[in-house]
This record gives C-alpha cells, sequence and structure tokens, in this order.
C-alpha cells in the first residue's frame, strides 16, 4: 500500500468536522477515499486447511485454545442432517492443523453460532455451540492444552430449540460470564444463563430477556450507556424490531422501545458494535437482509441518529454478518459484511474503509469482496501477530454443495499498531466486557481510540479476544486507560509500538471503584456555542476536573468543582473561550475515574 495515501488520507481527515455535517467534500479529499478504496488489503490463502476444507460452514470464531500466544480458528458446520464442526490449531508460523480426534470436531450436529470464554476462570478459553432443528446445544471445558470435554449434564445443554448464536457476558460483574442465547423458530424464546461457578449454569426465568418472543438472530452484551455494566441488544429478522434491554444492575434489566435503535422492523441478522469516530463510545452496524443496512451514532445515554450519507447505507444488502477492525492500521474502524440466499445468485461480500469520522466508503476491487458465494459468519484476527488484522469467513452450502472457508492474510503497511491480550483477576479472567482506551498522537493530532472485549462481536462471529489497535505515524501511545468489569481502572503510559502486551487486572496498584465508574455525556454535538456537560457519578466524595483539549493535545479550558453524587451538570461557551472551530477532548475524571468525549466546534 502507498503509504503517502495513507499519511494524506489521515491529515485530511481523522480530526476534521464531522463529515457527515457537511455538505461536500473537497476534491482532493473524493480523489484520496478513491485511491485507498483500490488499494489491495489482502492476499487470499488457498493452501491451509481452513480454506481448503469444504463443509456448510456458519461461525468463525479466532481464539486461542491452548494458550500459546497464537490464536487458533474454530468454525461451525450446520446443515439439517449435522455435520462435524471444524477446529485449526495455529503452529505459529501463520500454518494450520485440523484437529480430528477431539470431542469438539465430532458433534455431527446441525451447528450455527458459536462463543468462547473462561467459563470456569481456570486461564483457558471453553465452548458453547448452538444447533438448529430443535437439537441440544453443545457446552465444551478446555483443560488447557486445547483439548475439550463436552459438558453433559446441566439445563444449558439439555435446552432445546432452534438456537442461533450466543455470547458469553458478564451481566453482574461477579466475574464470571453468564450465557445468552438467541432462537429463531420453535417458542422463539431466547435462554439466559447465570453461571454459579464451577462450569455450571442456571437457567434465568420470568424476566424479558426470557419472555419476549421473536425470531432473534444475533445477541450483544455491550455497554451501551458507559454506566459499568453490560446491555443486552437483541437482533430480529422476519420484520420484527430489535430489543434492547438496558442492564440496571443485581439481574435487574428495563426493556427501552423509544430509542432509535430499536423501532424499525427489517429481517436483522447480525449486530456490530464498535467506536467507528472515536469519540468513546459503542457505535451500532445492523447487518440486514433484502434491504439496506443500517449504522446508527451513539449520542450518548440510549440516543441514536441514523448515518445515512455513506456507502453502506445506501445499497439493497443480503447481509448475514460483520465485524469492525482498522485493517489499514490507520487509527479507525474499517468494516466488512457478507452476504448470503439470493435465488441461487453467488453473492460477493463487502469491505468498507473509515475515514475517521465514521463515513464509509466501499473498496470494490480487493480480492477479499471478488469472492462469490454465500458467506455466513466472519471474523477478524492476527493469526501471525504481525500487527494486522487477518480475516477468515465462513461458506454455507451453494447449489447442494459445500465449498470451503475463504481465509484472507494482510498485507500490512508501514502503519504502528499493538496488540492487547488482558487477564482478568477480580473480573472475569477472559476480560470480557473490559474497555481499552487509547490515546497518541497521530499524523499530528491527538486521536483517542476505545475497543470492548466481546465474546461475540456479531452474528455467527467472534474476532480475537486481544484489542487491537492501529496507530498511524504514532511513534510512542501516551495512555492506555483499561476500565475493567470489576471497576478498577488501570492507566500505563508511554507505551512503545508494535508490540503485543499481556496486562493482568492490577489488584494493588490499581484503586477498585466503589460503584458503577464516571459516565460522561456531552451534547449537543457538533455545537455552535454551548455544550451542556453531565455524568451520574458514584458515591465516591472525590473532587471533579474537568478539562478540554485541542486536537494536538493543548488544554483549552480546566476547571475544578468539589465532590458530588449523583447527577452533575454543567455548560460551557465555547464561542467564549475564543477557540477555533474544529475537534475537541472534554475529559472529566475524579481521580478513580475518568470518561473522555470527542466534540465538534463549529460556527
Amino acid at each position: 500500500m502507498d503509504m503517502n495515501f495513507l499519511l494524506e488520507k489521515h491529515m485530511l481527515f481523522h480530526n476534521q468536522d464531522k463529515i457527515n455535517d457537511m455538505k461536500f467534500l473537497p476534491l482532493l479529499a473524493l480523489m484520496i477515499i478513491s485511491n485507498m478504496a483500490s488499494a489491495q488489503f489482502f492476499t487470499k490463502v488457498t493452501d491451509s486447511p481452513l480454506s481448503t476444507t469444504i463443509g456448510d460452514s456458519r461461525s468463525v470464531n479466532w481464539v486461542d485454545v491452548n494458550g500459546d500466544g497464537y490464536i487458533d480458528c474454530f468454525i461451525s458446520n450446520g446443515p439439517q442432517g449435522g455435520q462435524n464442526n471444524m477446529l485449526y490449531i495455529n503452529d505459529t508460523h501463520g500454518n494450520f492443523t485440523a484437529v480430528t480426534d477431539d470431542p469438539i470436531v465430532k458433534d455431527g450436529a446441525p451447528s450455527d453460532g458459536a462463543t468462547f470464554a473462561d467459563i470456569d476462570n481456570d486461564g483457558d478459553l471453553d465452548a458453547f455451540v448452538v444447533n438448529w432443528y430443535n437439537k441440544n446445544n453443545l457446552a465444551y471445558i478446555n483443560d488447557g492444552t486445547g483439548r475439550f470435554t463436552q459438558v453433559l449434564e446441566g439445563i444449558w445443554v439439555n435446552h432445546f430449540g432452534y438456537s442461533e448464536t450466543a455470547s458469553f457476558g458478564d451481566y453482574d460483574n461477579d466475574g464470571l460470564v453468564d450465557l445468552y442465547v438467541t432462537n429463531s423458530a420453535g417458542s422463539k424464546k431466547n435462554f439466559l444463563y447465570h453461571n454459579t461457578g464451577a462450569a455450571v449454569m442456571e437457567s434465568v426465568v420470568g424476566i424479558a430477556p426470557v419472555t419476549d418472543v421473536s425470531s432473534s438472530r444475533n445477541v450483544s452484551w455491550t455497554d451501551i450507556d458507559a454506566d459499568g455494566d453490560v446491555d443486552l441488544y437483541v437482533a430480529n429478522e422476519n420484520g420484527e424490531k430489535e430489543q434492547l434491554y438496558r442492564n440496571d444492575g443485581a439481574g435487574v434489566f428495563e426493556k427501552l422501545i423509544e430509542p432509535l435503535i430499536t423501532v424499525d422492523q427489517y429481517s436483522t441478522m447480525s449486530s456490530s458494535w464498535g467506536d467507528i469516530d472515536n469519540d468513546g463510545d459503542l457505535d451500532l452496524f445492523l447487518a440486514n437482509d433484502a434491504s439496506k443496512n443500517q449504522l446508527f451514532r451513539n449520542e450518548g445515554n440510549f440516543n441514536f441518529s441514523r448515518i445515512l450519507d455513506t456507502d453502506i447505507s445506501n445499497a439493497a444488502a443480503h447481509s448475514f454478518s460483520s465485524a469492525w477492525a482498522d485493517i489499514d492500521n490507520d487509527g479507525d474502524l474499517d468494516l466488512f459484511t457478507t452476504n448470503a440466499f439470493l435465488n441461487g445468485v453467488r453473492l460477493k461480500n463487502k469491505l468498507y474503509l473509515n475515514d475517521g469520522t465514521g463515513h464509509l466508503t466501499e473498496v470494490t476491487d480487493d480480492i477479499s469482496v471478488m469472492d462469490t458465494g454465500w458467506s455466513y459468519g466472519c471474523a477478524f484476527g492476527d493469526y501471525d501477530n504481525d500487527g494486522f488484522q487477518d480475516l477468515a469467513v465462513a461458506t454455507t452450502r451453494f447449489g447442494g454443495l459445500d465449498e470451503p472457508d475463504y481465509l484472507y492474510h494482510n498485507n500490512g503497511n508501514g502503519n504502528h499498531w499493538v496488540l492487547l491480550d488482558l487477564e482478568g483477576k477480580v473480573s472475569n479472567r477472559s476480560a470480557i466486557g473490559a474497555k481499552v482506551r487509547l490515546r497518541a498522537m497521530i499524523n499530528g493530532h491527538v486521536v483517542w481510540q476505545m475497543r470492548e472485549i466481546s465474546a461475540q462481536s456479531a452474528y455467527c462471529s467472534q474476532n480475537d479476544l486481544r484489542a487491537h489497535f492501529g496507530i498511524g505515524d504514532a511513534s510512542v501511545i501516551d495512555s492506555v486507560m483499561i476500565e475493567w468489569p470489576s471497576g478498577i481502572v488501570q492507566r500505563l503510559v508511554n507505551v512503545a509500538p508494535d508490540q503485543i502486551l499481556h496486562i493482568e487486572e492490577d489488584q494493588v496498584s490499581a484503586v477498585p471503584q466503589i460503584s458503577a465508574p464516571l459516565s460522561l455525556n456531552v451534547y449537543p454535538n457538533p455545537t455552535n456555542s454551548i455544550l451542556n456537560i453531565e455524568a451520574r457519578l458514584p458515591d465516591l466524595s472525590r473532587p471533579l476536573l474537568l478539562e478540554v483539549f485541542g486536537d494536538t493535545g493543548q488544554v483549552v479550558y480546566t476547571a475544578k468543582f468539589p465532590p458530588i453524587n449523583g447527577l452533575w451538570q454543567h455548560q460551557l461557551d465555547l464561542k467564549k473561550l475564543q477557540v477555533a472551530p474544529g475537534q475537541y477532548i472534554v475529559r472529566l475524571s475524579n481521580g478513580v475515574s475518568g470518561d473522555e468525549r470527542k466534540v465538534v466546534y463549529m460556527q
């Protein structure tokens, strides 16, 4: 890839006013995006068992099952009569060997989605695989070497259903991952299981997430309102509305029906969450079948706006899955989507490049979008540990014949990166639900990025659990802040790029939160003058520090406030500060917890 284009792209776009609010792009900017969209990001791998073995494939999971520091790949298969699933072990040199003698590849079941996490907190990844056609789902416990024992007892493996996918998430922050399973037929009621320890899951009954009836495809555990616990978002097909359950703590969920992301009635297959505009919160992509896909910007406090002026929102699709990753390491999340099932027609998948503001431009000639067929799950992961995100895609049966899956190796470029491998101690061992925030000077501008660790990145998809950040030309990472599910906040400073860091939750030097961490909201955004700033504060009795940073890191405003519990509010007039139009970072901290938001100031 031409590095000049990478540098020009960042200089022109990464810290501009939000392009979605502009009436036009400069001609030069359009030319640069066009050149970037024609670059070859991937090379197709054709000599690996992962890409030569045929199957009626569904789920893709990049997971390090043997703990050697290199991710392996699990792919499920799901025809009606059943078919063994597949596990490929990474030899640490970028090659894979198919496992043939383990229970996890001898199920013979009609499997769909899968999710991996450390169920029993013993330091390795266990597995849960769901089945359709009213079959029991499957659970496997890892012995630490990548060998699995099937769980045969318990409600979670003796619960007949038409299950589509599943995801682990610690909804009560007790250090044990719980489990949610979606169903699209039969009773159409989803399953929720609470982890009681020692790999024992108990069924949760009588609450909305398991009594609502819908044709559910995908589930996401994600902290939408940044209050320190994971909320629950369920994507439904057959013209049914999506479901959003706010986590109020202690196993209490409140169903929300007013947010914009719950009002449409499409045939939604997949939901993927990622901070596409680097403003510190999680935005949403919905993959729809037989309708346009959708992209939503998170405005805070469960408020969302539609992003319409981007390639992804303006074309009919038959999409089934999706995955966010920074494929070019320029400091923003790009998107891959899969397509399937259109009247016997072979379909191409889609790849979109982010300009740094959440504006996505379609890539039309990369090898990853030239292959045709019917694709299901997809997932990103750095399987050779070179700092660039590779891609695997599951392909389903076409024309009555099984086909091989796709594996694409990232060609890379000169941009820097870091991979953060988190290990919970007070939190669940897999660090599911942790948020990682990273600050670096990229092309002369301060850029904050955020990743949330998730056991299901989309429908039938699980990205590498390691948090990957591209950082462009940054020679040092100024700050890394890890918000663990336990409430512990851990910070690293002056981190060298181009390395993989294993980080254990620090129980000694880090300060645990007494209750929910600080959560910041700013509005309107963009603003031409007045900025309202508010936060819901835990009972910590600590003074507050409010700071506003310019895009080169200079402090343009600072103020201290006395301790307060509950809702804190402040109003700031940017016009009176006499600052130039542009992007600013608003940060609020109390010495234990902190949160940032990116704000666009327009005159």
